[in-house]
C-alpha cells in the first residue's frame, strides 16, 4: 500500500533550481535512506512534503489518516519547559480527548433521555479509544524512553532551554518515539548522539514496523537500517533496492555505462561533422553529407551530469609550539555545580586526543576551559608556549545576514574577492552557495564556512567540536585526511570511530570523571 506518492515535484530558491520534476513514492513497511551531497535539498524536500513549504510546481499526497513525524535538525524547545512537560506533549492529541470527556460529565446533569443517550455513547468511544492507546500509563512510557536515551540521567525536571545540543535532539527524539506515528521522517537522527544511543537507536529502527524515511551521512548507520535508497543529485531523485553500500556499487556502475557510451557518441559525432565538413561541397558526396548531417540534428545527445566541487581542505600551519600544550592540575570544570572531578592530564606537541562520552557531561565544558574561554570552579589549565590554537564550535551563531562572501571577509579583511571565493570554493561550495546568506544554507553547507576559515588561519593546534556532524560522505573523508596529515596537535570530541581511529594517539573516556553519570 502507499503511504505517500510525490509527483512531479520541482522547486528553487531564487534562480539556483533545487528538484526538476521529481517523483517519490513510499510502500508500507520500506525503511528509506534518502542521500546525497550537502545542499542537494534533502531537508527542503522534507519540509515539502510535511506541507511546512509550498512547492513551485508538483503534487504531494498522503494516505487518508497517516500520521507523519518529523525530526527536524533546526526544531527549537520552547523556553521554561521542563524535558517531562515536552515529553509530555506527545500524547496532547489524548489529553484533548480526556478533556472532552470531562466536558461530556459536565453535560449529563442537565442533559434529557435522548441526549444523556447520545452522550453515554460518545463518552465511551472516547473511553475505548484512551484505553487503546494506554493513556493511564503515559508517566511509564515516558520514562521508559527517557531511559533508553539517557535523558532519566540528565534530569526530567531541567529546562529544556539549558541543554546541549545533543541532549535537545535526544527530548525531540524521545518525544517523536512517544508520539508512535505511522512514518517516521528523520533528518540526521545521529547528530550530536553518542555511540550508546546510536546503538539504542539503531535497535529500534531494525525492529520499527511501519515506514520511515532516513537523512543521515552515517553510513555504517545506514548499512544497518535501511532497505531502500533515493539519491538526491543535480535537482534529480533516484530510487535503488537495498542497502548503501548496493547503492554506490550500482550507481558506479551506472555512472560508468553512461560516460561510456557520452565517449562513443562524442566520437561519433566528431565523424560525422568530420564527413560533412569535408563533403558537402563536393556535388558527387553532398547526398551522403546531407544525409549524415540529418543524422546529426535528430541524435539524442547524451549529457553527463555536471559534477559537484569535491572539498579540500589543507590547514595552515604555524611555526611548531613548544613541547607542552596543556597541562590540567585538579581541574575542576562547571557553570554552577562540577561537571567533573578534579582532572590532571598532559598533552604534549603532535599528540592528537580524542575525547568521547555520553552528550551533557562536559566535553565542550572541558574543551572551553582549556582555552580559557569559561573559568574553571577549581584547579587550573596551563597553556604552553608559542600555541597558535583554531576552535571550530559545534554550532553556528552570530551570522546575522552575511552572505558567505561577508562572513569570510570579517576574519580574513586583507583578503581579495577572488581569493575569499576561491578559499570558499576550494571547501567544495558552488558559486549560488557562496553568494547565499549563511542563514539560508544546509547545516553541511555552514560547517564547511567554518572550516573554510579554520583551514585559512594559520595554526599548530586544533580545537574541534564534533565537526562531522551535517558534513556529507565526500566532505568528511576529505576532512579524515586532513586531520591525519595536520603535523600540529588536536582535541577533538567525536562519537564515530570510524572517522578518527586512524589518526588518534590516545582516546579519552570522558564518562569516567564526570559526575554526571
Amino acid at each position: 500500500m502507499s503511504i505517500l506518492n510525490v509527483t512531479n515535484l520541482s522547486h528553487g530558491f531564487g534562480d539556483r533550481t533545487i528538484f526538476k520534476n521529481v517523483s517519490f513514492r513510499l510502500l508500507a513497511g520500506e525503511h528509506i535512506g534518502l542521500v546525497g551531497a550537502n545542499g542537494e535539498g534533502k531537508s527542503t524536500f522534507f519540509n515539502i512534503i510535511t506541507g511546512k513549504l509550498m512547492p513551485d510546481e508538483g503534487n504531494v499526497e498522503w494516505a487518508k489518516h497517516v500520521r507523519a513525524g518529523y525530526l527536524d535538525q533546526h526544531a527549537v524547545l520552547k523556553k521554561g519547559m521542563t524535558i517531562r512537560d515536552t515529553l509530555k506533549t506527545a500524547f496532547d492529541f489524548l489529553f484533548e480527548m480526556e478533556q472532552q470527556m470531562n466536558d461530556l460529565c459536565g453535560r449529563m446533569a442537565d442533559a434529557d433521555e435522548e441526549e444523556l443517550a447520545a452522550v453515554m455513547e460518545e463518552f465511551g468511544t472516547l473511553q475505548e479509544l484512551l484505553d487503546a492507546h494506554d493513556f493511564y500509563n503515559i508517566d511509564p512510557k515516558i520514562d521508559e524512553v527517557a531511559r533508553s536515551l539517557g535523558l532519566t540521567q540528565i534530569g526530567l525536571d531541567k529546562d529544556v532551554s539549558e541543554l546541549s545540543g545533543g541532549q535537545r535532539t535526544k527530548v525531540l527524539l524521545a518525544k517523536l518515539l512517544l508520539e508512535k506515528p505511522d512514518i517516521l521522517l528523520l533528518d540526521e537522527p545521529t547528530n550530536y548522539l553518542d555511540v550508546e544511543h546510536i546503538e539504542w537507536l539503531k535497535r529500534y529502527l531494525q525492529n520499527y514496523e511501519n515506514a520511515f524515511v532516513l537523512i543521515s551521512h552515517d553510513i555504517p548507520f545506514l548499512n544497518s537500517v535501511i532497505n531502500i535508497v533515493y539519491h538526491m543529485e543535480n535537482g534529480e531523485l533516484n530510487r535503488y533496492v537495498g542497502d548503501y553500500s548496493r547503492f554506490e556499487e550500482v550507481y558506479a556502475a551506472k555512472k560508468a555505462q553512461l560516460e561510456a557510451a557520452y565517449k562513443k557518441q562524442q566520437q561519433e559525432i566528431e565523424d560525422l561533422k568530420d564527413f560533412v565538413a569535408r563533403n558537402k561541397a563536393r556535388v558527387a558526396t553532398r547526398n551522403m553529407a546531407m544525409s549524415r548531417q540529418k543524422k546529426l540534428d535528430k541524435m539524442d545527445v547524451i549529457e553527463l551530469a555536471k559534477e559537484r566541487p569535491k572539498p579540500e581542505f589543507h590547514f595552515k600551519e604555524a611555526r611548531a609550539a613548544g613541547k607542552l600544550i596543556f597541562r590540567l592540575e585538579n581541574l575542576v570544570i562547571g557553570y554552577d555545580e562540577p561537571l567533573s572531578r578534579p582532572l590532571n592530564l598532559t598533552m604534549e606537541r603532535g599528540e592528537k586526543l580524542v575525547l568521547k562520552g555520553a552528550n551533557g557531561i562536559g566535553k565542550t565544558t572541558l574543551l572551553k576551559t582549556i582555552q580559557g574561554l569559561i573559568p574553571p570552579i577549581s584547579g587550573r589549565a596551563v597553556s604552553g608556549d608559542y600555541l597558535y590554537p583554531g576552535y571550530f564550535e559545534q554550532e553556528m551563531s552570530g551570522v546575522g545576514n552575511n552572505t558567505c562572501i561577508e562572513e569570510l571577509w570579517r576574519d580574513f579583511p586583507a583578503y581579495t574577492q577572488y581569493e575569499i571565493r576561491s578559499a570558499l570554493a576550494k571547501c567544495g561550495l558552488t558559486t549560488k552557495h557562496i553568494e547565499s546568506q549563511v542563514r539560508v544554507l544546509s547545516g553541511g553547507e555552514q560547517a564547511k564556512v567554518r572550516l573554510c576559515k579554520l583551514i585559512n588561519k594559520e595554526t599548530n593546534y586544533l580545537l574541534l567540536d564534533e565537526p562531522t556532524n551535517h558534513l556529507d560522505v565526500d566532505a568528511k573523508a576529505e576532512l579524515k585526511r586532513a586531520l591525519t596529515e595536520y603535523k600540529g596537535s588536536i582535541v577533538l570530541i567525536c562519537h564515530e570511530p570510524d572517522f578518527y581511529e586512524d589518526f588518534a594517539t590516545k582516546v579519552i573516556d570522558c564518562s569516567l570523571w564526570t559526575t554526571r553519570l
